[in-house]
């Protein structure tokens, strides 16, 4: 790949790239490549003169094998395809189950991610679901996550009328089955927490963190912006240390009135203290976002887009003038580094070789490598 900026996610420069058997194998200022030829033989040359060149989007919460069903069988949305992801800019994807943990399989979102993965999209998955007790794969949460290669974390929801509203003790013992499973497999085993309106909010989370030794790190709440209450009820755990998830999926442009644009929730973070390497993004792809009136009644179903984290991306940069290389790290380094991914979300040399070609100026997505391979070119 020759001549393009390079964010790493940091800035490089102008920069040559090496990609070899689906990895980074040289980055410098200028390739030879007759060298590479004499070594290698055949070499395709990508001309990313003009583009800006990043690391593949990691999207750490997507619903790969579909979800829905709070209308009834009517409201469940499909499985996605991995030219889907794709071509949104998503190399790396994070499948999970939503509400509907009791019809829907781990069994079939495991199939599927290892269906994405062959197809060009590295694929993980939580165990769990909405529900506490979880419904797990092979009969607990840590055995999940020590025996199955795909598992690396838990997903559950909280403060939310669709929840278990499991007690403080069950949440602790969650979190603990997820940490052991994590230290015993070289996994983070993150417990991934759906975050809904009730007002008790992070104070479950909070608790924890402060009466035990478990990292408030442990967790991943997501949602916040889904509405400005709870956007800054978020402030406090994300200043105490903790990981803050923006849902790009949930904004006003996608049909949901009470949510915070993702790029100004961001923002608004940002301001409020919460350190820009705290804050990761994701897209609630594929997923339902019901509305309910404050009775309860369902009025209305939404599905958030999968292309809303390259959307917003851009607006991070186009409107809220924040720095290509800080926009980023929301859904490349951050991610990776908080959620383990080794060789993920970053360019350097040994790395996955999972980049995307930006055009300057308007960051319009020009070309998608996956796994070494150009897989999309517009």
């Amino acid at each position: 790949m020759r001549g393009g900026r390079v964010f790493s996610p940091e800035y490089m420069g102008k920069q040559d790239i090496l990609l070899f058997n689906g990895k980074v194998v040289s980055i410098g200022n200028y390739i030879d490549e007759r060298e590479v030829k004499e070594v290698l033989g055949e070499v395709k040359i990508i001309d990313a003169d003009g583009c800006a060149v990043t690391p593949g989007l990691i999207d750490q919460h997507v619903h790969i094998n579909g979800a829905g069903g709070e209308g009834g069988p009517l409201f469940r949305t499909s499985p996605v395809r991995a030219e889907d992801l794709l071509k949104t800019g998503i190399t790396t994807v994070v499948g999970l189950l939503g509400t509907d943990g009791i019809t829907r399989s781990l069994r079939d979102l495991l199939m599927k991610a290892r269906q994405l993965s062959l197809e060009g999209v590295s694929s993980f998955i939580y165990t769990g679901s909405y529900q506490v007790p979880s419904p797990t794969i092979t009969g607990s949460i840590a055995s999940d996550i020590v025996l199955i290669n795909e598992v690396i974390g838990v997903k559950i929801a909280l403060s939310d009328h669709r929840s278990s509203h499991p007690s403080k003790n069950e949440l602790l013992k969650v979190a603990s089955e997820a940490r052991i499973g994590g230290m015993l497999s070289g996994k983070a085993g993150v417990v991934h927490v759906h975050m809904g309106e009730e007002k008790s909010g992070f104070k479950p989370l909070m608790e924890i963190a402060e009466e035990t030794d478990i990292p408030i790190t442990q967790f991943s709440p997501t949602h916040v912006n889904r509405s400005k209450a709870v956007l800054e009820s978020s402030i406090e755990f994300g200043r105490a240390g903790g990981y803050l998830d923006v849902t790009t999926g949930v904004s006003r442009k996608s049909g949901f009135s009470k949510s915070v644009k993702p790029s100004e929730a961001v923002s608004y973070l940002l301001r409020n203290g919460i350190p820009l390497e705290r804050i990761t993004m994701s897209s609630d792809g594929n997923g339902s976002m019901p509305e309910f009136s404050e009775d309860g009644k369902l009025l209305k179903v939404l599905v958030s887009p999968v292309d809303s984290l390259l959307a917003e991306l851009r607006d991070l940069v186009l409107q809220e003038g924040m720095k290509l290389e800080d926009a980023l790290v929301l859904s490349t380094k951050n991610v990776a580094e908080h959620l383990m991914l080794q060789g993920k979300g970053k360019i350097e040399k040994g790395a996955d070789a999972d980049l995307l070609l930006l055009k300057d100026g308007t960051l319009e997505l020009k070309a998608v490598i996956s796994g070494g391979r150009l897989r999309v070119s517009f």
